[in-house]
Order: C-alpha cells, then structure tokens, then sequence
C-alpha cells in the first residue's frame, strides 16, 4: 500500500464520521491562517464554523452532530486533548482564548444546552463545561472542574493589573454547578462549590 493510499483511506474514514479529511485541514491552513501542528490527529467536523489565525496542537477534536451548531472564532489556541463536542446543542467561542493545557472539554449535549465563551480567557488543566454555561471574556477556569449551568461574568483577562476587575475565576476541582462569579471574585474550591466561598482576587494577586 502507497502513501497515497493510506492517506485515502484516512480522508475516507473520516469523511464517513462528517470529518474533514487531512489532505482538507493541510489545503484549509494555507487558505485561513489556522495552524494545524498534526493534522492526522486533529479531527474537525464539516459543518463547524471556523475563523482565522487559530493554533490547533495535537489531539484536538471539534465534533457536531444531530442538528448541533459549533463556532470558533479567531486567534484562539487549543492545546492536546482539547474537546468539544455539539451534539443538539450550541457551542460559540469568540477570540483569543486559551483552552489547555492540560485537557478541556465543551459539551452541548443536550438540545437546550448552549455554552458561550467570551474572548481572551483560559480554560485549562481539565476543566469541563456542560449545560447552559456563559464564560464571559477575560473568565478562567483553572483546574479538573466541572461547570454546569454556570456564568464566570466577563471583565479583565489574568494579565489585568487590577485583579478585582478581573473576570469571574473558578479554581480547584469538583464540581460547579448553577452559580455565578462577579467580577472581580474567584471560587476556589473542592468537590462541591458554593456561592458563599467567592473571594477578592486581590487576596491571591496584589494588586499592581
């Protein structure tokens, strides 16, 4: 079996999945400024919609099926084992974000299930994201947690000198599930997170 062979039967397997071929994701990276750093291991389904100057690291999926809808905006990084999968639901994501390292997954689910991200947040070291979610611009969710049903209020990316006008942040592990984070507050906590435990940011950033 050629070279040329194998690499049609990997476009043809994936093309059975709704998945963009490799020979596609290489001719879509010279034509939209994305990167693609392994194509063979990056999986796009046909139908997301998909913005410019994004960097897509080994192992990312974006996956749409039965009726979901998945936008990726611009100039957004996505490290290994990034996951997002639009099955009935609605993922959009704006511009500039970090999701990874470490593993992050994004799923809408469910036919009510519609989950926004704003630009320049970070979304990393495990974090998962399900059900109706609104992570607003400049949020962060730092750590094996899982988000459902929650809003991170937007405001000021990590690297904003003011850590109280920062963006809502969740930090830990466990779970978070029907709860908002004001501006300038983090949650960090375990196992299960409640409203009662938000703190200033400036307590663990001092203001610049």
């Amino acid at each position: 079996m050629t070279h040329e062979d194998v690499l049609t039967m990997i476009d043809e397997q994936r093309a059975s999945r709704g998945f963009y071929g490799v020979s596609e994701l290489l001719e879509w990276a010279a034509q939209s400024d994305n990167t693609f750093l392994d194509p063979f291991s990056i999986l796009i389904s046909r139908t997301v919609k998909l913005g410019r100057d994004n960097v897509f690291y080994p192992n990312v999926i974006l996956e749409v099926k039965n009726g979901g809808e998945l936008t990726l905006g611009n100039s957004n990084v996505l490290y290994p084992s990034t996951l997002m999968i639009a099955e009935r639901g609605k993922i959009f994501i704006a511009n500039g974000n970090q999701l990874g390292d470490g593993g992050c997954s994004l799923k809408a689910n469910m036919p009510d299930a519609v989950i926004t991200v704003g630009d320049n947040g970070r979304y990393m070291s495990g974090a998962q994201v399900i059900g109706r979610t609104a992570l607003g611009s400049g949020s962060q969710v730092l750590g094996l947690i899982t988000v459902q049903n929650c809003t991170l209020e937007g405001g000021g990316d990590y690297r904003s000198a003011d850590p109280d006008a920062r963006a809502g942040l969740l930090k830990g592990s466990g779970l978070a599930r029907n709860i908002t984070v004001p501006v300038g507050k983090v949650l960090n906590g375990s196992r299960m997170f409640e409203e009662s435990q938000t703190e200033d940011q400036s307590k663990y950033h001092p203001k610049k």
